[in-house]
C-alpha cells in the first residue's frame, strides 16, 4: 500500500520538525542548505535547491504498515524545480528535465535526532523568504500506482520504471497542482526512487529522481 500527501489548504504548524510542504526545512545546524552548482559563461555559480518538503516519520507511522522507515526522525526533500514553479524559464541552462535527474539536481535528507534541529531561513535578493509559504500535510492509505502525491507506492507512470528499474519503489511521487503553478510539462510527475533494501537500510543517498511527461 501507499500513502496519500493531502493538503488541506492550511498554515504549516511553526514547531521545528513538524511535517509540511514548501516553507523553510528544519535541518542539523551541521547540515548545509543543499544547493546545485551552474555554470555561467565559463563561470559558476550556486543556486539553493528548492525545499519541496519534510516528513516527520512519527506522523507517517500509522500508515506505514510494511514499516519501511522508521518512526522517528525527520524525511526531507530538496530538488532543483524553480522552472517548473514558474520561478525560472523551464528551457533554462542547467536544470534537468524529462529523464532521470543528476544527482546535483536533488537531495533526500534523513534527521534521526530531532531534538537537534535548526530551520534554515533563505532569502531572495530583496530579503524576501524563498519559495512558497509552508502548508501542513496529512495522510491517509492509497492503493499503489495513483496520480497525485504520494509515499512508497510503484510511480503512477510504468515508463518511469521501464527507464529505471522495476525494483524501484516511489519514496515521494509530486504531482501537478494547479494553486502553486506546479507544472512537469504536460501532465508529467517528478519521483524520488529507491530500493527497498536502501529504504530499510536507511541509504537516502541511494535515492534516484525521474521527471516523466506526456
Amino acid at each position: 500500500m501507499a500513502i496519500k500527501l493531502i493538503f488541506p489548504n492550511t498554515t504549516a504548524p511553526r514547531e521545528t520538525g513538524s511535517t509540511h510542504i514548501w516553507g523553510m526545512p528544519d535541518l542539523p545546524k551541521e547540515t548545509l542548505y543543499p544547493e546545485t552548482i551552474f555554470t555561467d559563461n565559463e563561470e559558476q555559480y550556486a543556486d539553493p535547491m528548492t525545499f519541496i518538503c519534510q516528513i516527520n516519520c512519527a506522523d507517517i507511522a500509522p500508515y506505514d504498515t510494511e514499516n519501511l522507515v522508521p518512526h522517528e526522525g525527520l524525511l526531507s526533500f530538496f530538488a532543483a524545480i524553480d522552472p517548473y514553479l514558474g520561478f525560472e524559464d523551464v528551457e533554462a541552462d542547467g536544470y534537468n528535465g524529462i529523464g532521470e535527474w543528476s544527482k546535483d539536481m536533488f537531495k533526500v535528507i534523513y534527521s534521526q535526532d530531532t531534538s537537534r534541529l535548526y530551520r534554515h531561513e533563505i532569502t531572495d535578493e530583496d530579503g524576501e523568504a524563498y519559495g512558497l509559504k509552508a502548508e501542513s500535510i496529512s495522510f491517509a492509505l492509497l492503493e499503489d500506482e495513483r496520480d497525485g502525491f504520494s509515499m512508497f507506492g510503484k510511480p503512477y507512470y510504468d515508463e518511469i520504471l521501464e527507464q529505471t528499474d522495476s525494483n524501484l519503489l516511489s519514496l515521494l511521487q509530486i504531482d501537478e497542482e494547479d494553486r502553486w503553478n506546479l507544472r512537469f510539462y504536460d501532465c508529467g510527475m517528478l519521483c524520488f526512487l529507491i530500493t527497498k533494501e536502501d529504504l530499510l537500510a536507511r541509504r537516502f543517498d541511494k535515492v534516484r529522481c525521474y521527471m516523466h511527461s506526456f
